[in-house]
Formats: structure tokens, sequence, C-alpha cells
């Protein structure tokens, strides 16, 4: 019978150099073959490990002009947010400041000038933020509120009485203060046809 392919190329030599060719590839016994060498940040003799520890990355691909690696890119992002962020602090600090000195400003302006009275049986409601609110006043003042020439501020949560003139100033001062404030000559009929002095 015909010998194997095996018995043949056995024979012939062939496998044998190829044997010799493969030992001779082969590390030596001890140390395996192709295992990648850990980076051991900071400690001498590590050619890749920067001084303060941490292994230095080599880039993926060579960067083209106009590119920016990503740290780069994160660093640049974060210091955009960073400064969006202060600015939006010192805006709302500015805001906060102002809002202060107005507040202020209106409470000097109406120390001494409300005209409210404890004994007041009237209530003259209005529409203030949204509700429906109503201050008490008497006869004359209802009718004189009613005429433009009294007007209602909104400080600290209660509704106060003062001449037009004080109204105004605080309505320059901060408009958002001005609870009521009829125009003159209107003849005491709000905008939905309702006489001003219903009680109602």
């Amino acid at each position: 019978m015909a010998d194997s392919l095996r018995d043949q190329l056995l024979k012939s030599g062939i496998v044998k150099q190829v044997r010799d060719e493969k030992r001779a590839s082969q590390p030596p016994a001890g140390r395996p073959a192709h295992k990648p060498f850990k980076s051991q940040g900071g400690k001498p003799g590590n050619p890749q490990a920067k001084p303060g520890g941490k292994p230095q990355q080599p880039s993926a691909r060579p960067l083209r002009d106009g590119e920016i690696d990503l740290a780069k890119a994160y660093a640049i992002r974060k210091q955009a947010e960073s400064t969006e962020r202060r600015q939006a602090e010192q805006a709302a600090a500015e805001e906060a400041r102002l809002k202060r000195e107005r507040k202020q400003k209106v409470q000097q302006l109406l120390q001494g000038q409300a005209l409210n009275k404890k004994d007041a049986e009237h209530a003259r409601h209005f529409e203030y933020g949204g509700k429906i609110r109503r201050v008490y006043v008497d006869q004359a003042q209802l009718a004189a509120l009613n005429a433009g020439e009294l007007g209602v501020v909104q400080q600290g949560g209660h509704y106060l009485v003062v001449s037009r003139a004080i109204a105004e100033q605080v309505r320059e001062i901060d408009a958002h203060l001005l609870a009521l404030l009829p125009e003159p000559g209107t003849g005491g009929v709000g905008e939905d046809g309702v006489p001003d002095d219903l009680v109602w």
C-alpha cells in the first residue's frame, strides 16, 4: 500500500525542517510569547511614564491641519461652560442688587405717605397679579380713588392707598409695585362697563 501523506512528508524531511523553524521562532521557556508590556506609572526605567505618574497615551493617528485632539476640545468646552456659569451668576447678583435698591427707594418714598384708615368700611376691589384684590377705604377715598386722584401700591404684602403723585413716582421706580391707578376722567367706569364705586 501507498504511504500516507504524513509518512511521505516525514520521510522527505520537510516536516522536520518546518518543526525546527517553529522551535527557533518561539521564545525561551519561562517567558510567554507576545505578552504586552504593562506600564507602571512613575517607576524609574519606564519610558512611557510621566513625572506625575500617569502613563503617556500615544495618539491613535496623527492630527491633520485644523484638527484638535479630544482632550483639548473637552478643556475648551469646560472653560466655556465655566465662563457662561460665572456670567449668569454675575447677572443674577446684579439683578438682585438692583431689585434691593428699587425696594429700598420705594420704602423710603412711602415712609409716612400711606392714607389707609383702620376704620374704613368700603372695600375697593381691583385686579392685581392675575387675582382679585381689595383695599378698604372710606367714602371720600373711594370717590377719589375712582376719580384717579389716589392710587394703590403693593408693599410687603400690603396694599397702601397713596396720592396720585406718590403712585406715579412708585411706577417710575418699579412698575410692578403699582397695583391700581385709574386714569382721571374715565367717569369711574371700568373696562368691563361696571362702575368702580360699585360695592360688591
